[in-house]
């Protein structure tokens, strides 16, 4: 044991290795369970290592890790999000109300369904600027309207659409690789150049550690607040709009409890609820536990209201985590 930490300590510096040492002693706890699970996976079920399988995994924790990235900036900044399920109902009940109702060019129905998102995103952080109001109770009521405003569009019933144009923007490949899977790794190397590279990643962080000290040294809060919770939505709807395509439906009722999974994903990741901690990295790792943990649980034919309850205590088991480190670091 002393040899390997000799040996961290000695390569910590070093330009490839650096930053991966960093990040595995940042995020040892989560990297444990991610590949205990694995493990039992692997003991588990014999389908478990299949390429098939894993694209299915990765497809599946797409919508998640979108979601994810949104609620991990939110959380960041001290913040929540609640709205991204009522969103991914919104934007695709829009986009394929567009193209049925209207005759829009697919791209056009696309645009209007991310631009619900934005305008619902824009919304939440502009009242949670300006007036003060806890980031739960805006976008707890933004969930309800926008699930709302779902139901009215779909007139409270699933949209079908049979347009091959359309729906391969949710079913396509590029070689092996499904579409999902490629924008959510574009969105998400999008979002470690902002966090790591810009002058608004250091805002986010800086707002999230002291919001006070943020203030003091010129940072416009109200501003780095709507762009993050605009962004926020917009990665829910765009989400939407794949799912919907997916499904080739609209469906308004869909993305109930995907706020779990997101907040799930975002602090087993290492996200911390005091604000100011997160990483990409560590939140694709939390949703990758997630999703292979309902895996293995889909695989072993667990029941899926089992499964709701697996995920409510990996929540507090992470959050207890977070907070027995905090207080360890204090002392």
């Amino acid at each position: 044991m002393k040899g390997i930490t000799a040996w961290l300590d000695k390569n910590e510096d070093h330009k490839i290795l650096g930053p991966i040492i960093t990040y595995s002693r940042t995020n040892v706890g989560i990297l444990i369970a991610f590949f205990l699970l694995f493990a039992i996976g692997w003991i588990m079920s014999p389908f478990f290592l299949t390429a098939d399988n894993w694209i299915n995994v990765l497809r599946q924790i797409s919508t998640n890790a979108n979601l994810a990235i949104g609620v991990m900036l939110a959380i960041i900044l001290c913040g929540i999000d609640l709205t991204g399920g009522s969103i991914i109902a919104l934007s695709g009940c829009v986009s394929v109300q567009l193209i049925i109702l209207l005759d829009c060019p697919v791209w056009l129905a696309v645009i209007c369904g991310c631009l619900t998102g934005v305008l619902a995103g824009f919304c939440n952080g502009t009242i949670i600027a300006y007036t003060g109001m806890p980031a739960f109770i805006v976008t707890l009521a933004m969930q309800n309207i926008c699930r709302g405003a779902a139901y009215l569009v779909a007139n409270g019933q699933p949209i079908r659409i049979k347009l091959d144009a359309f729906e391969k923007i949710g079913t396509g490949y590029i070689g092996i690789i499904p579409l999902p899977v490629i924008y959510t790794f574009f969105f998400m190397i999008f979002t470690f150049f902002i966090l790591n590279k810009t002058r608004m990643g250091r805002h986010i962080y800086a707002v999230g550690g002291n919001r006070e000290a943020a203030r003091f040294s010129g940072i416009k809060i109200a501003r780095v607040e709507i762009l993050v919770y605009t962004f926020s939505g917009f990665l829910a709807a765009f989400s939407g709009v794949v799912l919907a395509a997916r499904m080739a439906s609209g469906q308004p009722a869909v993305g109930l409890g995907y706020e779990t999974d997101a907040i799930a994903a975002a602090v087993v990741g290492g996200t911390s609820f005091s604000g100011g901690v997160g990483t990409v990295g560590g939140m694709f790792i939390g949703a990758l536990v997630i999703g292979i943990l309902s895996n293995i649980m889909n695989l072993l034919g667990i029941n899926s209201f089992a499964q709701y309850i697996a995920k409510g205590i990996v929540i507090l088991v992470a959050v207890y985590i977070d907070l027995f480190r905090k207080r360890k670091n204090r002392f």
